[in-house]
């Protein structure tokens, strides 16, 4: 036990006692995520050395970007680590939503019609897809039917349902979202992902399989694209992006997709060929080898929170012991109050604006109003060690990141300590 604990953070004795208790426990557990973590890194070496990369590939270049060999070096290097014929990196995508905006609105046309098989999409989509709001650009102003199958009540793909709607409505694009999100369910898994993808190319061999991967990269050894997804999507902030990217967002998958959906981020005619990456490839290329490493601390962190707080008597999902999808750990905790309490000790386990106290409030792109506990330096980094949850019955609060695992130990008994404090 760690007198530094007891004195700088002032966490209970017991709790402190019964993390390391828990710790223990999972120790071949943790031997597995090493073995995952060991392959993935082996991966993105093999990518960079098989591209060979070069310092030369981190220099500037100015105004159109023409000939950014940094730049096409960066989407290679994804593309081969991710299985893909093709990718768009770019720090002008700003975020995963918009990744995955860029994919729906560039993919689909009026008339088309779009498949969710995992359940609603996350929240910040709704608007995209116009199940919320009134955005001109939004699918359904743009006459693009959607529609969702919702998951079995064990949180797995109804393929049965699945297979009635391609016969029915013979989709332009089948669309999977493999991270929780805010539900109470396990991510969905790549044999999960492969077997259903099987099943939509035999059923309809001309429908676009694409994959939300956000929260998933590195947490198994094959990725969406691997698998025969087309095309997936994902933010530079989380996974991917090892902890030290600065923003910018991903899409890898077939050739002829990223081609279309280039021309969206940029112009008709223009696509991948222009586009200033403003310096950051170097340290893209570094976040991305660093990446498996970050991952797997973060990993680490869920499980290790997942045991505590069943131990404790919270229900949790998923368990210490699941196979995981992504880095997503959600816990119940039926109490606006506890939710709080959660996300205040997140916050002073952080590094950076320890001192601030997180309180609910209107995000863009959410319903209800959302808590969130983000000491970050990045903002928004959510594979840095963060917690929020949204304002509604059973407040499940969702942590997710750690650049380091001792970081996450330490978020963990923050919050139980808080936890206990009200109770």
């Amino acid at each position: 036990m760690s007198s530094m604990l007891i004195n700088n953070y002032q966490i209970d004795a017991k709790i402190i006692k019964d993390v390391e208790a828990s710790e223990k426990q999972l120790a071949s557990i943790f031997m597995e995520c090493d073995q995952i973590k060991e392959e993935n890194q082996y991966k993105v070496i093999h990518a960079m050395q098989k591209h060979q990369l070069s310092d030369q590939h981190f220099n500037w270049t100015t105004g159109y970007g023409y000939n950014d060999l940094g730049r096409e070096k960066v989407e290679s290097i994804f593309a081969e680590a991710f299985d893909a014929e093709d990718a768009l990196v770019r720090p002008n995508i700003v975020n995963g939503t918009h990744a995955i905006s860029l994919c729906l609105t560039s993919l689909l046309n009026p008339g088309e019609c779009m498949i969710s098989i995992t359940g609603p999409p996350y929240d910040t989509l709704h608007s995209t897809i116009g199940l919320e709001g009134n955005y001109p650009h939004s699918l359904k102003n743009l006459s693009i039917r959607y529609e969702q199958i919702e998951l079995k009540e064990n949180g797995s793909i109804n393929e049965e349902e699945v297979e009635k709607k391609l016969d029915s409505l013979n989709p332009k694009m089948v669309y999977l979202q493999r991270s929780t999100g805010y539900s109470f369910r396990p991510a969905i898994s790549i044999e999960q992902m492969k077997h259903v993808i099987e099943l939509v190319k035999i059923k309809r061999p001309d429908s676009i399989v694409m994959v939300d991967n956000c929260y998933g990269e590195f947490l198994e050894t094959k990725e969406p694209t691997s698998v025969g997804a087309d095309i997936m999507a994902g933010s530079l902030i989380k996974n991917p992006g090892g902890g030290i990217v600065l923003t910018g967002g991903y899409v890898a998958g077939r050739a002829s997709l990223i081609e279309l959906v280039s021309q969206r981020l940029t112009a008709p005619g223009i696509g991948k060929e222009c586009g200033l990456t403003f310096g950051t490839s170097r340290t893209v290329l570094q976040g991305f080898f660093l990446a498996p490493n970050t991952v797997s601390e973060a990993v680490k962190g869920a499980i290790l929170a997942s045991h505590v707080f069943r131990e404790y008597g919270y229900f949790v999902n998923p368990k210490p012991e699941d196979k995981r999808s992504d880095i997503i750990q959600a816990i119940q905790l039926n109490c606006p109050q506890k939710l709080m309490a959660f996300c205040k000790g997140i916050q002073e386990a952080a590094p950076v604006d320890a001192f601030v106290k997180p309180l609910p409030w209107s995000m863009p792109g959410y319903k209800d109003q959302v808590i969130m506990a983000a000491g970050a330096f990045i903002q928004g980094s959510s594979i840095e060690l963060s917690a929020d949850g949204p304002m509604r019955t059973p407040y499940n609060v969702y942590l997710q990141g750690g650049l380091t695992y001792t970081h996450s130990k330490l978020g963990i008994m923050k919050a139980l300590d808080s936890l206990e404090k009200i109770v």
